[in-house]
């Protein structure tokens, strides 16, 4: 099962993280975290990785009405965006909302799920074009 939606595009990660961030920001996407991954895992194990960061964004119109149908659906928020190396190339992965349909199988989140894929959609179209 594919869970989320990739792009690819041609920015170094120094840059493309700034323009992931707002992207999504023009779709009504706030950041709500950033984790370092590359960074927390040569400092917590020594682990070296190619650059990974996600991103914890969170649309709060979405999120209220997500909220208002399913109230455990919390443990799912916020969105995910990764942004990462690999093989010279930069990748933007978002988690895909129709998830939060199939987890906890509940139909009255799929128009809110739609809602989100369309505008996270958006945002990455954004970035390629």
């Amino acid at each position: 099962m594919s869970y989320g939606k990739t792009i690819e595009i041609d920015l170094p990660m120094e840059t493309a993280v700034p323009k992931v961030k707002e992207a999504f920001k023009l779709q009504g996407f706030g950041t709500l975290t950033e984790i370092d991954m590359a960074a927390t895992l040569k400092e917590k194990i020594g682990q070296v990785i190619d650059p990974y960061v996600i991103l914890g964004m969170c649309n709060p119109n979405l999120a209220s009405q997500a909220l208002a149908v399913e109230i455990q659906i919390g443990l799912l928020l916020p969105c995910n965006v990764v942004v990462r190396r690999q093989d010279a190339r930069t990748l933007v992965e978002a988690l895909d909302p129709a998830v939060m349909v199939g987890v906890p199988d509940n139909e009255m989140m799929r128009p809110i799920a739609e809602d989100a894929g369309a505008s996270i959609d958006r945002a990455l179209e954004a970035l390629v074009r």
